[in-house]
């Protein structure tokens, strides 16, 4: 299949999920995953109408900036664990964030964004489950952390993302509706959740974004 097909194959899925929970479609925004895809990929994609995509290296997020910077209105957005050190390279490309998940990477990201007079969109990762190998803020350290935040001007927090446990629908059910519990708690319109295996319940659990990669780009290259 083309990567045009197998996107409108993924927008159907989120359609009929969205139904099935009493939401409108668009409700839902679809970032396209494409990290270790070719630009070339991207720009099929673009062709069939996506326009969001999320990358999880800033020096790949860099390289392709710089191929696909003819295209209007491409939006990217970071998605994977964000180290301060490479904070300035995401924000010269003007991406958004979805993976904040301490008071000093927030701190750098505001520092660069000032520097560069940009205001940079923003996700809280939130772990909920506690697990030691994934980023992210425990639920209990949120509220001081969403305060400190929202008093940096030169970020804008648009709301929280998680990353379920693989393998555990029980699990991921819970995940998604704590975050969507949390996120209303905080008057945040946001909740970034769900990937191609689990889409359809965490639409029906709050989800207004998912992350899908393989399902559109295929396998990723070696």
């Amino acid at each position: 299949m083309s990567v045009a097909a197998r996107l409108h194959a993924v927008r159907e899925q989120i359609r009929v999920a969205a139904e099935a929970a009493g939401r409108a479609p668009e409700s839902v925004t679809l970032v396209a995953v494409s990290k270790f895809h070719p630009a070339a990929a991207i720009r099929e994609a673009y062709a069939a109408g996506q326009r969001v995509f999320g990358e999880s290296y800033v020096q790949e997020l860099e390289a392709k900036a710089t191929d696909l910077a003819d295209l209007p209105d491409l939006e990217w957005r970071f998605i994977g664990h964000l180290q301060r050190n490479k904070a300035k390279g995401v924000v010269a490309v003007g991406a958004g964030v979805d993976s904040v998940d301490s008071i000093r990477l927030a701190r750098e990201l505001a520092k660069r964004a000032d520097r560069a007079a940009a205001i940079v969109p923003v996700r809280i990762q939130v772990d909920v489950h506690g697990e030691t190998q994934k980023s992210g803020v425990a639920p209990a350290e949120l509220a001081a952390l969403v305060a400190e935040v929202r008093e940096l001007p030169s970020l804008r927090l648009e709301g929280l993302m998680t990353i379920p446990p693989a393998d555990d629908g029980a699990a991921a059910r819970r995940s998604f509706e704590t975050l969507d519990a949390l996120a209303t708690r905080f008057d945040l319109p946001v909740r970034s959740m769900g990937m191609s295996a689990d889409l359809e319940l965490a639409i029906a659990c709050g989800s207004t974004e998912v992350r899908v990669g393989t399902a559109i780009f295929g396998p990723r290259p070696t």
